[in-house]
């Protein structure tokens, strides 16, 4: 038993999709930003992986939330009762007192004053008493081991499951960003889409991940790359009787088109506004790929072949922001934070 352990640092990624949290330098949580709640006392149920299994499938006395959409909190209430279940988790063991705990929170580049306050409000009152506040793409840039603090160009491509933070970085500042409220949700909802235009099925939001897991991609040629027909089973929406209908990575990549055209154009304008030295620089260097989206099958050689400058996806794409928040945690003093 642990009686005075009252000072906490931890890292959080805070993500529409996921939320990671780091502590003691080591991933701690990595739990879907899910929670579900009794809709008669408004009191947490479960949380995370627990509260994802019983998504889409609840009954009249449960809700289940995702508190973040677009990558802000849409849910202040839900997302701190997350926060909160999410951080009890790090706390193993008993202790006689709830620690105290400095935090240090990825945001998207394009929040609001009112988005970053919602953020702020909710570690606080989920126990944080420091808290600060990285953009994104600046915590994926140093999760990805990039040198954000030379006077060099480097530029990050972070794609979560909310928002598409795009950021060109140079002694420790971002010089150039484009933050899109479009990314792994806005594909999820054109599989959904598509599946109820052109084959007649109803699909879950879930399901429609699945798909995206299993023939997601960016490419209508993929080669020796490509996966097999992936058979998706559901309801006919006119009559409702069962259906199972194999789907092709073709398909998707067509219906995914006129989405991931918009992330080509917003990396096009974030370039168009980069300082000529600062673009060389990228040139030479390439750009970096992170976020779940990274791993949409073809994406980084479609983006290379269309802006002629080379895509690479980070070694470890999902993590690389709580990555970065991790070591600016440790390294509060060298970093710049939001106030």
């Amino acid at each position: 038993m642990r009686f005075f352990s009252l000072n906490k640092e931890i890292a959080m990624d805070l993500g529409t999709a996921n939320t990671i949290i780091i502590s003691d330098g080591k991933i701690a949580v990595d739990e879907p930003s899910v929670v579900a709640l009794d809709r008669r006392t408004d009191k947490m149920i479960a949380v995370g992986d627990k509260a994802k299994m019983m998504y889409e499938k609840t009954n009249a006395d449960i809700k289940t939330i995702r508190p973040l959409r677009d990558g802000v909190i849409a849910d202040f209430n839900a997302c701190e009762q997350m926060m909160r279940g999410l951080i009890k988790m790090v706390h193993t063991g008993t202790r006689l007192f709830s620690p105290s705990m400095r935090m240090v929170i990825g945001v998207p580049s394009g929040s609001t004053e009112v988005e970053l306050r919602a953020v702020r409000d909710s570690a606080e009152h989920a126990g944080g008493r420091e808290v600060y506040l990285i953009y994104e793409p600046m915590a994926a840039a140093i999760g990805v081991g990039l040198d954000v603090v030379a006077p060099e160009g480097n530029m990050i491509v972070d794609i979560g499951g909310g928002s598409t933070e795009i950021a060109v970085i140079s002694l420790g500042g971002i010089v150039a960003d484009k933050s899109l409220r479009i990314a792994g949700d806005e594909l999820t909802a054109d599989i959904q889409e598509y599946m109820s235009r052109q084959h007649n099925m109803r699909v879950s939001e879930r399901m429609a991940e699945r798909i995206k897991i299993h023939v997601g991609s960016a490419l209508t040629e993929l080669g020796d790359e490509a996966p097999e027909d992936y058979v998706v089973h559901g309801p006919n929406k006119i009559t409702a009787l069962p259906m199972a209908v194999p789907v092709c990575y073709q398909e998707i990549a067509h219906c995914l088109e006129k989405t991931i055209a918009k992330i080509e154009t917003a990396v096009l304008n974030a370039l168009e506004e980069t300082p000529p030295e600062l673009y060389a620089d990228i040139v030479h260097n390439g750009i970096y790929l992170t976020g779940g989206g990274a791993l949409l099958r073809g994406l980084d050689k479609r983006l290379t072949d269309k802006i002629n400058i080379p895509f690479h996806v980070a070694d470890d794409p999902l993590h690389s922001v709580a990555k970065g928040t991790g070591i600016a945690l440790k390294n509060i003093q060298n970093f710049s934070f939001l106030m």
